[in-house]
Order: C-alpha cells, then sequence, then structure tokens
C-alpha cells in the first residue's frame, strides 16, 4: 500500500491523541496544557482534510475517524472543561457539613451541577453525526463547527478580571453551556474560513475576519479567542442577512 494513502488518518490519529493528552491536563486543572493540546489537534483536523483532497485518498474510512477523533479533542474535552469550570464538589464541601468520603446529593443537589456541563459533549456528538449525513457543508457551515466551539469553551477559564467574574457564576456557564450546544446544533449558516484561491474580491469576509483575529490575538492573546468566536457567528449572521436582502 502507497504511505501516501494513510497520511491524512496519521494526521486524524495525531488529533485524538492530542484531545486524550488534553483530557489528561483539564483533569489535573492544566487548563493552559489543555488549551494548546486543542489547539494542536484542530491544527492536525484540518490538514487531514486538506492532504486528503490534495492526494487524492478522500474515502469513508477517512470520515469516520475524523469524526472519532473530533468527538474527543472538540467533544470530551469542552465538556470537561466546562465540568470542571462549574462549582466542584470541593467547593461545596467547604461550605456544608458534609464529611463523607462520597457526596450526598439528596442533602445538596448543587452537587450534580458540574455535570451539566457535559450537555456540551452531547451537542458536539449529535452535530458530528448529523455533519457527516448533511450534504448542504461542503463549502460553508450550519451551526458552529465543533472545533470552533472547543476553543471558546476551552478558552474560557483565561478571562480575567471583571469578565471572569462574571461568566464564572454558575447560571452564567450553565447558560453558556446550553446556548454552545444549542448554536452547533443551529439552523444558522456560517462563511467557511477555507481561502481555495488568492481572489480578495471573493473571500473579502474570510481575509478581513482572519486580519481582526490576528490583530486581537496579539493585542489581547489567549483571551481574545471567546471573542473572535463571537464575531465570528455575529459576522456569519450579518452576511446571512445581507445576502438575503440582495436576493
Amino acid at each position: 500500500m502507497s504511505l501516501k494513502k494513510h497520511i491524512p488518518n496519521i494526521l486524524t490519529l495525531l488529533n485524538l491523541f492530542c484531545g486524550c493528552i488534553a483530557v489528561v491536563f483539564v483533569a489535573q486543572r492544566f487548563f493552559e496544557y489543555a488549551f494548546f493540546f486543542v489547539c494542536l489537534g484542530i491544527f492536525f483536523d484540518f490538514f487531514d482534510g486538506f492532504f486528503a483532497r490534495k492526494l487524492g485518498v478522500s474515502g469513508p474510512l477517512g470520515v469516520q475517524l475524523d469524526s472519532l477523533a473530533d468527538m474527543v479533542t472538540s467533544g470530551v474535552v469542552p465538556g470537561f472543561v466546562m465540568y470542571k469550570m462549574l462549582p466542584s464538589m470541593e467547593m461545596f464541601k467547604e461550605n456544608s457539613e458534609i464529611t463523607s468520603c462520597f457526596p450526598s446529593y439528596n442533602d445538596n443537589p448543587m452537587l450534580l451541577l458540574p455535570y451539566l456541563g457535559f450537555i456540551i459533549t452531547l451537542g458536539a456528538c449529535y452535530r458530528l453525526a448529523n455533519f457527516n449525513i448533511d450534504t448542504r457543508q461542503s463549502d460553508s457551515f450550519i451551526g458552529l463547527p465543533t472545533p470552533a466551539n472547543a476553543l471558546f469553551i476551552s478558552s474560557l477559564p483565561f478571562l480575567t478580571g471583571d469578565l471572569y467574574n462574571f461568566v464564572h457564576n454558575p447560571w452564567v456557564l450553565i447558560a453558556i453551556t446550553l446556548l454552545s450546544a444549542y448554536v452547533m446544533n443551529a439552523e444558522i449558516p456560517l462563511f467557511s474560513l477555507k481561502i481555495k484561491d488568492f481572489s480578495f474580491q471573493k473571500y473579502k469576509l474570510q481575509i478581513g475576519f482572519l486580519m481582526l483575529s490576528v490583530l486581537l490575538l496579539v493585542w489581547l492573546q489567549i483571551t481574545a479567542v471567546p471573542l473572535i468566536i463571537l464575531i465570528y457567528v455575529l459576522l456569519s449572521v450579518l452576511n446571512t442577512m445581507l445576502s438575503k436582502k440582495q436576493l
């Protein structure tokens, strides 16, 4: 068998490997390292499809591997991050009389709160399965792609100041969780960032967004990521509205 046939699948498995490492770091609350490996996994996720097309080796195996790898890196990891950000068992124990090694959920139902974070994982799973059978998403997206959502959620621990205090309110985090699962599966057309030629007129929206993203990253660094994802969604909605008016 030709080696080139396996290059995209190897990249996909590297994506999965990065996701597994990110899970370990989230478990230890090393969110910086987890975010790095999520980014690295998304990098491999982008180039597995790129090389599959360039080498002409796209196939059903690659499609299935891609979804399974994304399920970990862009599904399990952000859900686990949200689980860790929501008030932990230890925090409730400090303010209660719970002394047992195993918490009593009857005494304090709030101990169940962190598990709601995995609604993000469920939403990602549904989107990935639906994406494989939705023929409308070849050149653009409908609903927020799971990698973008993973970047958004995984970057929330790095917010600072008043914004940190606002976002890390348990009820705000739950609202973000529910909104995240919804936006991934909503019928919201989002523009693709794939630039196939160097036509500024054709890709001015994509190029403008990428330039703005670079400026925000230079200015705000990692804390710019949630803002960039929000801008991406808003620009897509505005672009869709303007396109409809022009018809």
